[in-house]
C-alpha cells in the first residue's frame, strides 16, 4: 500500500516524518522551494507495512475570486452580491504544490491530511484532496483520512497516524460560507468607499490593494484604497467609541470623608462606607453632623476573620495567550501568535490555536512536568509538584470552553536555548502550566467596621499563609497587607487621630489598550482566537488606528487611537440609521459567527446562512448607497475638526 500524506506546512511534514520514521526517511525536492517530499515506511495498524511519502503545501493553496467579467466599474457594486464565484489557485507557487499533490497521488492507495485540527485545517484538507483528484480522482471526502493531533511529541503523532478519521464536512461548509460572504462583502463596500472618497481622502492614507480581497485591478497605482472587513470595522468601532468617550468626556467634582484611627501609638486610615458623594453641600451635612457629636472616638461594630483564597489560573486558551503578552510583555496579538507557532512547529508546545480551557480527563499531567525538572528556574517547582509526599499537585481547575479540537495550550518539550521572545513566550507557557497544576494560594482576611455617629468605615487586611502557584507564576501578585490593622473587639472604642474632607475629580477613561481590545472581540464574538490578532493587525495596516506609548518607564504601555479617517469612517457609519443594522458594532459579525457554528453542529445549513446573512449586507449596502454623503461628510468634519 501507498500512502500520501499532506501536511500544512513543511516544517510539520518533516517532524512528523521523523516521528514516524524513527528519523529513517530520503527527503526531495519539489518545484515549490517551501515543500519537499519525505519517504519512509511505516506500519500501519489498518494497513500493514505501507510505503509514506509526505509533502506539504503553505497555507491555503486556492483562493475564491470575483470573475474579471465584474471588474471594477464595468458592473453595478451591488450585482457582486449575486454574482458567480470562481475558486483557482492563488499563485505560481501554489500551482507547484498543487502539482506536487496530484503527481504524488496518481500512484496513491490512500490519502491522509495532516493540516492543523480546526475549521480552517479543514478547509484547507478539502483543498489538498481537489488537488489530489486531479491526479487521482478515486479519492474522495468519504474515502480521505485525517490525523487529529494536537503537538509534535512523538507518541502523540504515532497515535494520531494509528487513529485517523475523516474529514469534517461541516467545518468546510462553515469555512466556504465565511469566506464567501467575507470575499462579496469586502468587494462591495471597499468599491464603494474608495470611489466615495477618492476626491477627498488625506494624501497620506496608505495604499492596501491586497487585503481582503479587494484588488483595484484596472485603476491607478496611486489611488487609495479604502477597505472594507466586516471583522476589522467591528474591530475599529471599539477603538473609535473609547475615544469617543474620552473626546466628550466631563469631569465631575467628588467629596469624601477621610478618617484615620489611633490605637497603641500607630496610625490606622479607613474607608468611607459611601465611597464618595457628588454634592458637596451633602458631605459637609454628614460631616458636621459627625463633628457635632463632640465624640473623639469610633465604635467597633464588626470584626472578622475568614478564609481566602487566590484561584491558580485556568488551561491557557490563545486569547488568553494574547491578553497576558501584551499585558505583561507588551507584545503585539500577531507577535505572539507568530512566536506561539514556531515553538509548536519547534515540538515544544501545543497547537497554540484554542478556544479550550479544560483539560483532557485522561490527560497525564506529570509526564510534562517531569519534563521541566531540568530547568535551572522552575525545576525545583517542578518536582515539588511530582513528590507525592508533599500533595502540593492537583489536577486543574475545568473551564467552561471546550472547542472540541485542541486542548489547552501546555509544553510537550523543554528547551533551555531560546532567545529573545520565543524564551519569553515559552517560559509564560511553562509556569502558567505549572500554576494551573498547583494549589490555590491561601490566605485570612480580617475586616473591622467601625461607626462614627451616622457614617460607617471599613478597612481590611489580609495575610498569606501559602503562595503554592504564586510561587511559579510571577507575574500573578496577591501580598500580604502593609498597613496592618489595629487588634480590637467589637464594642470597643478607638480614638480619632483626624477626619477631613477630601475632594477629587473623575478622570476619563484611558485609551485601549491592546489587552482589552482583544478582550472586546473576544467577548463580542469578533474574529476567533486565530484570527483576532489579524483583525488588529489589518486595521493598523490600512491605517484606520495607530499605536502610541503612553507613559514612561516600566508603567508605560501601547494604546490605540483612531485615525482622522478611522474616526470618520466610523462616526459616517453611525448616523446613516441603519434599521438593526451596523457595521462598525460587533452585532452583525457576531449573528454571523453563531450561524457558522450552527453549520458546524448540523443544525442550519449552508445555504440558508449565505442568504440570509448576504440579504442583510445588501441591505447595510442600500443604505450606505443611498446615504454615502454623509459618510464623506463625516470624514470631512473629522479631518476639519482635527485642524482647528
Amino acid at each position: 500500500m501507498k500512502v500520501l500524506c499532506v501536511a500544512e506546512k513543511n516544517k510539520i511534514s518533516k517532524s512528523v516524518s521523523a516521528s514516524l520514521s524513527r528519523n529513517n526517511f530520503q527527503s526531495r525536492n519539489t518545484k515549490s522551494k517551501y515543500v519537499k517530499n519525505y519517504s519512509f515506511r511505516f506500519n500501519f495498524p489498518q494497513w500493514d507495512d505501507c510505503d509514506v511519502v509526505m509533502t506539504a503545501v503553505s497555507g491555503h493553496i486556492m483562493q475564491k475570486e470575483i470573475p474579471s467579467d465584474y471588474g471594477w466599474g464595468k458592473v453595478p457594486n451591488d450585482s457582486l452580491f449575486r454574482c458567480p464565484i470562481v475558486t483557482r489557485y492563488g499563485d505560481d507557487n501554489a500551482k507547484k504544490i498543487a502539482e506536487n499533490i496530484s503527481d504524488l497521488a496518481k500512484n496513491s492507495d490512500i490519502l491522509m491530511i495532516w493540516t492543523d485540527c480546526d475549521r480552517e485545517g479543514e478547509y484547507i484538507g478539502w483543498e489538498i484532496l481537489k488537488a489530489a483528484q486531479e491526479g487521482n480522482p478515486s479519492f474522495t471526502l468519504d474515502n480521505t483520512y485525517r490525523a487529529r493531533f494536537s503537538h509534535l511529541e512523538g507518541k502523540h503523532i504515532y497515535s494520531a497516524a494509528c487513529n485517523p478519521v475523516r474529514l469534517d464536512k461541516l467545518a468546510i461548509d462553515a469555512v466556504d460560507t465565511r469566506m464567501e460572504i467575507d470575499l462579496r462583502t469586502g468587494y462591495c463596500f471597499t468599491r464603494l468607499l474608495t470611489d466615495s472618497f477618492r476626491n477627498v481622502i488625506k494624501p497620506n492614507i496608505a495604499n492596501d490593494d491586497n487585503s481582503n480581497g479587494n484588488s483595484a485591478k484596472g485603476k491607478k497605482k496611486n489611488d487609495k484604497m479604502i477597505s472594507y472587513g466586516n471583522c476589522q470595522f467591528p474591530t475599529l468601532g471599539f477603538v473609535v467609541d473609547r475615544f469617543r468617550r474620552i473626546k466628550y468626556f466631563k469631569e465631575e467634582e467628588f467629596w469624601g470623608i477621610d478618617l484615620n484611627l489611633k490605637k497603641d501609638r500607630k496610625k490606622f486610615p479607613f474607608i468611607w462606607e459611601r465611597n464618595r458623594l457628588y454634592d458637596r453641600l451633602q458631605i459637609v451635612c454628614i460631616y458636621q453632623n459627625c463633628i457635632n457629636e463632640q465624640s473623639d472616638h469610633v465604635v467597633v461594630k464588626h470584626v472578622s476573620t475568614n478564609p481566602t483564597s487566590r484561584y491558580a489560573p485556568l488551561p491557557l486558551t490563545t486569547v488568553e495567550l494574547q491578553k497576558d503578552c501584551s499585558r505583561y510583555f507588551k507584545f503585539s496579538a500577531k507577535d505572539t501568535l507568530q512566536v506561539a507557532e514556531n515553538l509548536y512547529t519547534k515540538g515544544l508546545i501545543s497547537y497554540p490555536r484554542t478556544e479550550t480551557d479544560s483539560f483532557p480527563r485522561s490527560m497525564d499531567f506529570k509526564h510534562f512536568i517531569s519534563m521541566q525538572t531540568a530547568s535551572s528556574e522552575w525545576g525545583e517547582y517542578s518536582s515539588s509538584l511530582l513528590d507525592e509526599s508533599n500533595h502540593k499537585f492537583r489536577v486543574p481547575r475545568r473551564g467552561k470552553h471546550d472547542d472540541e479540537a485542541h486542548p489547552p495550550i501546555h509544553p510537550v518539550g523543554y528547551a533551555d536555548n531560546l532567545t529573545g521572545k520565543e524564551k519569553t513566550v515559552y517560559e509564560y507557557v511553562v509556569r502558567r502550566f505549572l500554576a494551573s497544576c498547583s494549589l490555590d494560594a491561601t490566605g485570612s482576611m480580617t475586616s473591622i467596621k467601625v461607626q462614627w455617629s451616622t457614617e460607617t468605615f471599613h478597612s481590611t487586611g489580609l495575610v498569606v499563609l501559602e503562595r503554592n502557584y504564586l510561587d511559579v507564576f510571577k507575574w500573578d501578585h496577591w501580598d500580604s497587607s502593609k498597613k496592618g490593622l489595629p487588634s480590637v473587639a467589637v464594642g470597643e472604642h478607638i480614638q480619632i487621630s483626624d477626619a477631613t474632607i477630601s475632594s477629587g475629580k473623575t478622570a476619563p477613561p484611558q485609551p485601549l489598550t491592546e489587552t482589552e481590545l482583544i478582550s472586546l472581540m473576544d467577548v463580542n464574538g469578533i474574529g476567533t482566537d486565530a484570527t483576532i490578532a489579524d483583525h488588529i493587525d489589518k486595521i493598523l495596516t490600512r491605517e484606520y488606528i495607530i499605536k502610541q506609548k503612553l507613559g514612561s518607564g516600566k508603567s508605560s504601555k501601547e494604546v490605540f487611537h483612531p485615525t482622522i479617517l478611522g474616526y470618520g469612517l466610523a462616526d459616517g457609519f453611525g448616523k446613516l440609521g441603519f434599521n438593526n443594522i451596523s457595521l462598525t458594532k460587533p452585532f452583525m459579525r457576531k449573528d454571523m459567527e453563531n450561524d457558522l457554528a450552527d453549520i458546524c453542529q448540523g443544525s442550519k445549513p449552508k445555504d440558508r446562512v449565505l442568504k440570509e446573512t448576504l440579504e442583510v449586507y445588501r441591505d447595510a449596502y442600500t443604505i450606505t448607497d443611498e446615504k454615502v454623503s454623509t459618510l464623506v461628510n463625516a470624514y470631512k468634519s473629522a479631518l476639519n475638526h482635527s485642524r482647528s
